[in-house]
């Protein structure tokens, strides 16, 4: 269902918006505002949808439907899916409320990752969504639909770079088609820049998408090679690898204990042949989108559960004010010690993936709320993260003698943006600094109703555990066990494995002593201390799993996917360079190597099919306690060449006779590598100018939603 705007509720939102706004914003792309709208705010209010609080009636509370439709649709190597949102209409007017707010900060940054990705992105977006939009263009020809999956690809992936591997991904649609469709969309409708022609535009944008050389990689980690100069990535322009490491250099301060996150935030480029920053913040980069960030997170700020709520969205205000690193940090602080609250948000610069340094924060958010029932499980194994380091296989000196402030939850996702979305984590464990961790702590999260949404979904399509899986032990106890060692893995990955050890006193951070190599150690890091303790009699003792059995279905998943299925994901040729899936090759690659004379794990060929199968779960857990020794000593120590020949050796190169049978076997599935999400929306429900009540419903048109994001939540200019 949609609900269907009520144009004239419109105006009680303006006034509402209007009354306790402070500070004025401006977006470039904003109509005139309307006489009943305070000076600059029409940017804040166009297009967002209410209702009257008299035009309704009460909300039904949603539960979990079982008729629920998940899947929507599916094309290249993608899958479109949708979840619920249980437990929504239980909450209190005013919580629902900060639930809208939040949801529209988070939607209003969705500008800033498609220029982040590529300094192209947002022209190439608004091309493509003016040609969809163009009814004109609705031809029957065959390019047609392979037009709309290309454009369907950019959505999913944030740009024209797959989301996953960060290859450009070229159109099958022929370039006399892109021509005609954009000859046909009026010329005040494309992206032109001053002075420019569409004929002019058809030549700039068709080798931009067509020519395969062109700004091929958005994020290169390949060793040895200038990893800035090859990366198209929007955080750096005009330097130079060594330019940019020789800059943070001079900003890292010798055994700082509470050292700042140095470039977090800002774009690096080369200006009268110096290197300098272009800060993200409200008056500098992206500032249009951030002022809007702003004016409704100073509305959360307003109805926010309690003081630490207030406080800790406070804070992160200030930082998108100034664009203060340090004041980040008192942020993060404060976010972390706020744990009494029911809803929750991550709102920010955050995760480091995309950039080939591991320096540049993507923007994402994620609003949620705390499943009460569900955070049982994942909090009885935070409880007891103390006793998870002390008997850890860690050397006695990396060990934290004092683990503090771990606070573990399950939470229901209302909304995600940016780089969470439309794929999506189903983990968070946060904040990234480490310092912060060892003295204030971390919140770590298992996204519960999106691993609902994974869990229901994945009966469509064929079976790759029966096509994969060695035996028929082997599939009975992954259906017996697999969901729960699943969330077992992402509950102590977040929980217990990021929280776990520490560094070496002097010894810098990860990001600047294992460089390009950080990312993909510490996940390879955190999953080993899952998957140490998935076969501890532990978690039997806390009650959160009933056998080892479940550990065992665990180690069966684990081995088949880091050393086979996840190469499906790939390209014929191509080598692995998201840090996820270098991690889990690493480990599996390095495990299977070191056991191969005990037989721990053995390759079997059966009916011409390949497969890996475990023979000693006892010894495997011992070989993951061997390398999580290893890679926590490499940590600590900040050992550079032990991590580059670690991934190196392990994590990066592909069987290429194993990966063509992978494909070959997966083509005949109808199952898609990855999935995303469509979102849920939330409308305000107005009365005499003031919220009043928030209703969410589920929109099924991936399509359609993407066209109205587009329309609704451009807030940057084609270059910033």
């Amino acid at each position: 269902m949609k609900n269907t705007p009520i144009a004239a509720s419109a105006l009680l939102l303006a006034s509402l918006l209007a009354s306790s706004c402070t500070k004025k914003t401006t977006a470039t792309t904003s109509p005139a505002p309307a006489k009943t709208m305070m000076p600059g705010e029409a940017s804040i209010v166009r297009n967002q949808e209410t209702i009257s609080a008299t035009q309704v009636s009460p909300p039904q509370v949603i539960t979990p439907n079982p008729d629920f439709k998940y899947v929507t649709e599916q094309f290249a190597d993608l899958r479109i899916l949708r979840y619920q949102v249980p437990g929504f209409d239980n909450l209190t007017a005013k919580q629902k409320e900060l639930l809208y707010y939040l949801y529209e900060a988070a939607l209003s940054g969705r500008d800033i990752i498609y220029d982040q990705n590529y300094k192209h992105n947002l022209r190439i977006r608004r091309t493509l969504d003016a040609i969809v939009q163009n009814k004109r263009d609705r031809s029957t020809s065959p390019d047609w639909e392979k037009f709309m999956v290309y454009t369907k690809r950019v959505w999913f992936a944030n740009g024209i770079h797959h989301h996953y591997s960060a290859n450009k991904m070229l159109p099958e649609f022929s370039q006399d088609f892109l021509a005609a469709s954009i000859r046909k969309v009026p010329a005040n409708r494309l992206p032109l820049q001053k002075g420019e022609t569409v004929e002019t535009f058809i030549k700039w944008i068709t080798p931009v998408l067509f020519d395969p050389k062109l700004d091929a990689k958005q994020v290169n980690k390949a060793s040895g090679e200038d990893l800035i100069k090859t990366s198209a990535v929007n955080f750096y322009e005009g330097v130079s690898q060594k330019e940019v490491e020789a800059f943070y250099a001079k900003k890292d301060v010798k055994n700082d204990p509470r050292p700042v996150s140095h470039g977090l935030n800002s774009k690096v480029v080369k200006e009268n042949g110096q290197v300098v920053e272009k800060v993200w913040k409200s008056d500098g980069m992206y500032g249009p989108a951030i002022q809007r960030i702003i004016f409704w997170l100073e509305k959360a700020v307003m109805v926010a559960e309690n003081d630490k709520q207030r406080l800790a969205l406070q804070k992160l205000v200030d930082f998108y004010r100034t664009g203060d690193l340090k004041t980040f940090d008192e942020y993060n602080i404060a976010w972390v010690q706020d744990v009494d609250s029911q809803i929750d948000v991550v709102n920010g610069f955050i995760e480091v993936y995309d950039d080939p340094l591991g320096l540049k924060g993507s923007f994402e958010s994620v609003v949620s709320f705390k499943d009460v029932e569900a955070t049982k499980r994942i909090k009885a194994i935070g409880d007891q993260a103390q006793w998870f380091e002390d008997n850890s296989p860690l050397l006695p000196q990396h060990k934290k003698k004092n683990v503090v402030g771990i606070t573990a939850k399950v939470i229901t996702t209302v909304v995600e943006s940016g780089d969470a979305a439309p794929a999506t984590p189903i983990g968070i464990n946060l904040p990234n600094a480490n310092w912060i961790r060892k003295e204030h702590g971390s919140k770590s999260v298992n996204l519960g109703n999106i691993v609902h949404a994974y869990n229901e979904s994945a009966n469509t399509g064929g079976s790759a555990l029966t096509e994969f899986a060695f035996s028929q032990e082997e599939i009975d106890r992954a259906k017996k066990y697999g969901s729960l060692a699943s969330d077992l893995h992402t509950d102590m990955h977040e929980v217990i494995g990021h929280a776990s050890g520490q560094i070496n006193p002097g010894v810098g951070t990860p990001k600047q002593t294992l460089k390009n190599y950080a990312s993909t150690m510490e996940e390879g890091r955190a999953d080993l201390v899952a998957l140490y303790y998935v076969m501890d009699p532990k978690l039997v003792e806390i009650g959160v799993m009933p056998s080892l059995e479940v550990g065992k279905a665990e180690y069966d998943a684990y081995i088949r996917n880091g050393l086979m299925t996840q190469l499906s994901r790939l390209a014929p040729g191509e080598v692995i360079e998201e840090d996820h899936m270098r991690n889990r090759q690493m480990v599996a690659g390095w495990a299977y190597e070191k056991g191969k004379k005990d037989n721990v794990i053995e390759r079997v060929t059966k009916d011409g099919k390949t497969y890996f199968k475990v023979h000693d779960y006892a010894k495997l857990r011992e070989l993951f306690g061997q390398l999580l020794r290893e890679t926590q000593r490499i940590t600590s120590e900040g050992d550079f060449k032990a991590a580059e020949k670690l991934v190196e050796t392990y994590g990066v190169k592909v069987d290429q006779a194993l990966h063509k049978e992978v494909l070959q076997r997966y083509s005949k599935l109808n199952i898609a590598p990855y999935n995303g999400f469509i979102q849920p929306k939330l409308t305000p429900v107005v009365k005499d100018g003031k919220i009043v009540d928030v209703l969410l419903v589920y929109p099924d048109n991936f399509t359609q939603q993407m066209l109205e994001y587009g329309e609704t939540y451009s807030t940057l200019p084609d270059y910033n």
